[in-house]
């Protein structure tokens, strides 16, 4: 296997690793998800880990790109931190709102990944255009999934 496609498997492999992690730790929580009063638009409990999947993937092949781009090592290293602290977040809010059933709070680290993320995304897209477009969806998604927890948080 050439260095070139280990580095993308790490990459890759990196965010769907605290995903999968985190959703061990939070008790998956779909179960209980499709018992708690839910605001309009939700979608069924099995689209999650097909859009999750697809994000991580994303967010993997976004880093992948910024680590192998031959831009200057401090602004790679500023857009990869800044990519870490999203990833932690993103880590977090399962436990809070599946394990823990806080809303609130979970709702709260929603709004500071969400603000990890476009920071991300700012930073990618300096780097490398791609690598920031390729956190689009990802965002998208987060602001959606606000607008869920939100729901959820005033319903239960």
């Amino acid at each position: 296997m050439n260095k070139q496609l280990k580095k993308r498997l790490i990459c890759w492999g990196i965010p769907l690793a605290v995903g999968g992690l985190a959703a061990l730790l939070s008790g998956g929580g779909m179960g209980f998800y499709r018992q708690i009063n839910q605001p309009p638009l939700s979608p069924p409990g099995w689209i999650f880990p097909i859009v999750w999947t697809i994000l991580y993937l994303l967010m993997g092949e976004a880093s992948y790109r910024v680590l192998t781009s031959g831009a200057e090592p401090q602004e790679i290293k500023k857009a990869l931190t800044a990519y870490g602290v999203q990833l932690f977040l993103n880590f977090l809010w399962p436990l809070f709102f599946f394990g823990g059933q806080m809303y609130l709070t979970a709702l709260i680290i929603l709004i500071l990944l969400w603000v990890a993320i476009v920071i991300t995304m700012r930073r990618f897209s300096r780097i490398d255009e791609t690598a920031g477009d390729l956190i689009i969806p990802y965002v998208l998604w987060v602001t959606f999934a606000g607008y869920l927890n939100f729901g959820v948080f005033l319903l239960n």
